[in-house]
């Protein structure tokens, strides 16, 4: 027991020694009792500065009541609220002032589909893809050039000259309602619509036959009938002989191609189309045609005169007099169709350049483009036919064609590139789509307009139809000295042009793009 207890009185020693005061050894005096600090072993004793004692906390509630009512608290409140309320006065009145200085956009016109992009049509189904199977799986294609709608036929059983056996119900190029079922369908999907030529006797000399009376009864029932099937408008050639010899008969076709049809569910869709064919060449004539016959677009041979005489003076003159007088949405422009045949050939020129040319022409002028199939190839008529086998490139072809093939491949695809980018520009942009037409420069050999809109940019289009190199000094209010080359057929031209002292090549067209100036 003692062992134990003086063991645990060593280990308390040793802690108590722990605690003792640190004193300062020898200080030299031989005193080694006298300390020099009060710290004990393991501790450290801080001393802090009054200053900093305490610290700020803030007021308490208490304090905040009685400050809050204060005299010099109230007024500061008052002051900061009426600096707020006159911040934000301020900033609305600048607002209103900004609103009402800013230009006011201008109401969009009234368009339709037909008004969107470019008409192609497809006369005989059988040359552009062998049956309307065939047509269904080009509709990609197509609206890759951004086509609006496709005018195909006549597609039904007329005999030449045989009224007995017209049968517009019918189709002459398949059994059936099926595939041509699918192409709408299928067209429909790429938001593109589909108008049949129902032209009676579209391979005879009278288009309706010499009993009028009977071919336009059978028409009505036609009408109703494709209708039905979802067919978005109808093309008719010659009907100016209707109109002129039995205006009440025309107004009954008239009503029935118009009239709005349901959907699947009942819904109210658009209205069908109604196309006029005319081979009037005259604009007053044309004129006074679209604006009593009611139909929805007319085509003429208006331009096909100008492009005849090649003069742009004639052509200014003719657009000049149907835009002055007419809704632009009711202006077609075409050269090539069915009867007259393709582009290419029409122009009577060799090469690409005078395709890019009209195709340049068709998209800029005010009013919607009508294109034959295979005219944004350059596709020309055989010695023997106006409807000459559509040709189509693969990849594969461009890697197995060479030599003369090859080229002219490669010529026929920079044609649709052309065809591609004003077709695309056209949907896009306002200027083009339905701007207004402002002259800028015309003479017998060569032409300049500008079409704007608004606050959108502006596209002026220049055309040199002589032999040789033009100058052209284009002036206007709401032209800048400089232009882009947005499509240009003359490879001399850079990609900003001086307005004023213009040189285009012989056979040229160029199409300018500049900003809204404001």
């Amino acid at each position: 027991m003692s062992t134990e207890v003086d063991l645990k009185d060593v280990e308390l020693n040793e802690v108590d020694q722990e605690k003792q005061p640190m004193t300062g050894g020898d200080t030299g005096n031989g005193d080694a009792s006298s300390p020099t600090v009060t710290e004990k072993n393991g501790m450290v004793s801080l001393t802090i500065p009054k200053d900093q004692e305490s610290k700020f906390t803030g007021l308490s509630k208490d304090e905040l009541i009685q400050v809050a009512g204060t005299p010099g608290w109230v007024r500061t409140r008052w002051a900061l609220l009426i600096l707020f309320w006159l911040g934000w006065l301020g900033m609305l009145a600048g607002a209103i002032g900004i609103i009402i200085q800013a230009p006011r956009c201008k109401p969009l016109p009234e368009m339709n589909w037909w008004n969107q992009g470019p008409m192609y049509e497809i006369g005989d189904v059988a040359a552009f893809s062998n049956d309307l199977e065939g047509l269904k799986g080009k509709v990609d294609s197509l609206s890759q050039l951004k086509v609006k709608g496709l005018v195909v036929g006549p597609i039904h059983k007329a005999p030449t000259d045989d009224i007995a056996e017209l049968d517009l119900n019918s189709m002459a190029v398949s059994g059936d309602l099926v595939p041509f079922k699918a192409l709408l369908e299928a067209a429909h999907k790429k938001s593109m619509k589909v108008v049949l030529d129902l032209t009676p006797n579209y391979q005879g000399q009278q288009r309706w036959f010499d009993n009028l009376m009977g071919a336009a009864e059978k028409l009505k029932v036609a009408l109703v009938h494709w209708q039905k099937q979802g067919v978005d408008g109808f093309k008719l050639s010659g009907f100016e002989r209707v109109f002129s010899l039995n205006s009440t008969l025309w107004d009954d076709i008239r009503t029935i191609a118009l009239q709005p049809q349901e959907d699947k569910e009942g819904k109210e869709k658009e209205r069908s189309a109604l196309f006029g064919v005319t081979e009037k060449t005259s604009a007053e004539e044309v004129g006074t045609l679209l604006n009593s016959s009611g139909v929805d677009l007319l085509l003429s041979g208006v331009l096909r005169a100008a492009n005849t005489n090649q003069s742009g003076q004639l052509l200014a003159d003719a657009v000049e007099k149907l835009y002055g007088t007419l809704n632009q949405t009711k202006l077609a422009w075409g050269i090539s169709d069915r009867e007259q045949g393709h582009l290419a050939t029409l122009l009577g020129s060799s090469g690409s350049g005078p395709v890019k040319f009209y195709q340049t022409l068709l998209f800029t002028l005010p009013g919607t483009p009508i294109f034959n199939y295979g005219d944004e190839i350059g596709l020309e008529d055989t010695a023997s036919s106006k409807s000459p086998k559509m040709v189509w490139y693969s990849d594969e072809d461009a890697e197995k064609l060479n030599g003369t093939d090859k080229a002219e491949m490669e010529e026929r695809l920079s044609v649709r590139k052309v065809f591609k980018a004003l077709s695309e520009l056209r949907s896009k942009e306002r200027s083009l789509l339905h701007g207004d037409y402002i002259p800028l420069a015309s003479s017998g050999s060569t032409l300049a307009y500008l079409r704007s809109w608004d606050q959108s940019d502006r596209y002026t289009a220049v055309f040199n139809w002589g032999p040789d190199e033009a100058t052209f000094n284009l002036k206007h209010e709401q032209l800048p000295p400089q232009a882009k080359v947005c499509v240009s057929t003359d490879s001399t031209l850079s990609d900003m042009v001086d307005l004023q002292g213009l040189k285009l090549a012989a056979g040229q067209a160029v199409l300018l793009k500049t900003p809204y100036l404001g």
